[in-house]
């Protein structure tokens, strides 16, 4: 799979809600590192942060570009709130072993206690 294949998976299963389906496209011992918080290590932790993320909150991914260069994916998304990101993904044999993510934390925070 092509990272970007990879990523229009994630994607469907990050708007799914499907923590399965989403921590199965992660290497076993894959970072995911959304700047505003602290990297998240392995795949074990990264379904927990999902599963915590999406009892907290409302979460839709709306694809607005995704590159590709190598073996990285380069997403830029928003969601229907008008949150603005992006994210980098690094995809090694089809899955993805490291996950960088750029996000107004305020902005996010400020629209789930609206």
């Amino acid at each position: 799979m092509t990272p970007k294949s990879v990523v229009r998976r994630w994607i469907a299963a990050f708007n799914a809600r499907d923590v399965a389906a989403l921590t199965a496209l992660y290497r076993p011992d894959a970072t995911n590192h959304q700047v505003a918080l602290e990297p998240v290590v392995g795949r074990d932790a990264i379904r927990a942060m999902f599963e915590r993320e999406f009892a907290a909150a409302e979460m839709e991914c709306i694809a607005e570009n995704l590159f590709e260069d190598g073996e990285w994916a380069i997403l830029e998304w928003r969601d229907p709130n008008g949150l603005r990101g992006c994210g980098f993904f690094e995809v090694i044999d089809g899955q993805i072993a490291f996950q960088r993510g750029y996000w107004d934390r305020l902005s996010f925070d400020k629209a789930q206690s609206a």
